[in-house]
């Protein structure tokens, strides 16, 4: 059995992620959270056999250090952090907590000889683009948010650790991912869910600044391929879709699919942190999923099903 440790265990995206794992019959999962924004409704997977939770935080070395010291982790994906550009933003202290996480699991990986660590980053390390789409290797890193300075430091620390302990690494930069279980802080399932209520759907600014949106199990399917893909050793990789959408389109989108009476309403723009543009350069995800992505009314009529039956 191959043993994987996932941080962050109770979150959106890591939570799937070990769904993802368990599904295939050669891994075994630890996950640890320490509930900072996890939820424990999320862990779907606590009736598997080849599941353990361990409620535990990454940012502290003495609650970390005894879940190294009792598995032996073939792989580790370090997911844990902070996060939302919002509440960072609203707690810089509390993100910069995060670099401690860093060290601890990079720490503890090379002395227990993890094969490799897979590190959630964020595009909001290439800040306002300056080119479009945003390259793994040619877009400067230009954010100057908390949330994505710290994404940065992470990425910094294991190519620092690849380079002095040769512990192997893959960064994966996370564009909007949606699907089942994220919170409604995100602009997708905050919109799916006013629409289902006929509530106005609320954007800051003129809704103009654009996003692309990827489907959580393409998410999931992509980063599950790279443990076995020597390609994406010490690699950083785009994870999202490449189709472009105002926001203000995305709104229009989701009350026709729905079907909604919601109206539009227009907020005063965030002073920070809302970038005008985003979108990846997702050739590398693309050759490693080797499968079309799911197209955006195909993922928002699957995540309306979803979020009808909660």
């Amino acid at each position: 059995m191959i043993k994987v440790l996932v941080t962050g265990a109770a979150g959106f995206i890591p939570s799937s992620l070990i769904d993802g794992l368990l599904s295939k019959r050669n891994y075994e999962v630890i996950g640890v959270d320490n509930f900072l924004t996890g939820q424990r409704s999320n862990l779907t997977a606590l009736t598997n056999r080849k599941f353990k939770f361990i409620r535990a935080d990454v940012n502290d070395y003495k609650d970390i250090l005894p879940v190294f010291l009792s598995h032996s982790f073939d792989y580790v994906f370090h997911y844990a952090a902070v996060v939302g550009v919002k509440r960072t933003l609203q707690n810089p202290l509390l993100v910069l907590r995060d670099i401690e996480g860093f060290k601890n699991i990079l720490s503890l990986s090379k002395s227990t000889s993890v094969k490799r660590v897979f590190f959630s980053s964020s595009s909001e390390v290439y800040g306002e683009p300056f080119e479009l789409p945003q390259n793994e290797t040619t877009t400067p890193l230009n954010s100057r948010l908390p949330y994505a300075i710290v994404k940065n430091v992470g990425e910094a620390f294991l190519r620092s650790y690849q380079l002095e302990h040769s512990l192997d690494y893959t960064i994966f930069r996370f564009f909007n991912t949606y699907g089942p279980r994220q919170s409604s802080d995100f602009v997708m399932t905050r919109f799916i869910k006013s629409a289902l209520r006929d509530m106005p759907l609320k954007i800051y600014g003129d809704g103009l600044q654009t996003r692309t949106f990827c489907f959580i199990q393409d998410n999931i399917d992509a980063t599950i391929s790279c443990i076995d893909n020597s390609n994406t050793i010490n690699q950083v990789i785009n994870i999202g879709s490449e189709h472009e959408i105002t926001i203000a389109e995305l709104a229009r989108v989701i009350i026709s699919i729905i079907g909604s009476k919601s109206k539009i309403v227009y907020l005063p723009a965030l002073g920070e942190g809302d970038m005008t543009r985003r979108c990846p350069d997702n050739a590398r995800m693309k050759e490693i999923l080797q499968r079309p992505l799911c197209d955006l009314e195909t993922g928002i009529r699957l995540l309306t099903r979803h979020l009808e039956r909660d």
